[in-house]
């Protein structure tokens, strides 16, 4: 299980990007190969836009710097991201 206190990154903006990918693509690759996530920060809104695409299917979705950068809620981070990874293997949004 998760361990207390974990987030996905100390980082902030761009700083960050490249730190979430990687987390992000983890979860992503463990559950559909065939899958790829990217992102980019959005300084205005301070939230990270999530990209996922499978084949010709793309689902755009964000998170708040608050959400990947507060201890103990990865967890909730990870459970958004697979809804998301699931929605877009189903073809819901």
């Amino acid at each position: 299980m998760i361990a207390f206190n974990k987030m996905v990154t100390k980082k902030q903006g761009e700083d960050a990007v490249s730190e979430i990918e990687e987390w992000a693509n983890r979860i992503v690759s463990s559950m559909d190969e065939k899958m790829q996530a990217s992102l980019y920060h959005d300084a205005d809104s301070s939230t990270y836009v999530f990209r996922l695409a499978k084949g010709n299917r793309v689902l755009l979705f964000r998170l708040s710097e608050v959400q990947l950068r507060t201890p103990e809620r990865e967890e909730e981070c990870e459970r958004i991201l697979n809804r998301k990874i699931k929605d877009l293997d189903s073809g819901h949004s």
